[in-house]
């Protein structure tokens, strides 16, 4: 049986919200998955981050969205500590 805690928090492109909450991704559940996925390789976590920032911001200039100015922090900042 899959429970609510069991689901991967991933994003929806091009919008970049997470699937199961809605939140803007990286959402806290993901973020808290990815820490622990990376925790050996917090590098890779970055270098993974980093592609997904500028993935979200194409897909932000694709669609006319007004880019928002805080991908770093979103994607990366969090990361970064």
């Amino acid at each position: 049986m899959t429970t609510a805690q069991d689901v991967e928090h991933l994003y929806r492109r091009p919008d970049w919200d997470c699937r199961v909450c809605g939140l803007p991704w990286p959402c806290a559940t993901a973020r808290a998955g990815l820490l622990h996925e990376y925790r050996a390789f917090p590098s890779l976590l970055r270098i993974y981050l980093s592609t997904q920032m500028y993935d979200a911001l194409e897909d932000m200039a694709v669609t006319g969205e007004v880019t928002p100015l805080n991908l770093h922090e979103r994607f990366l900042a969090w990361a970064l500590s």
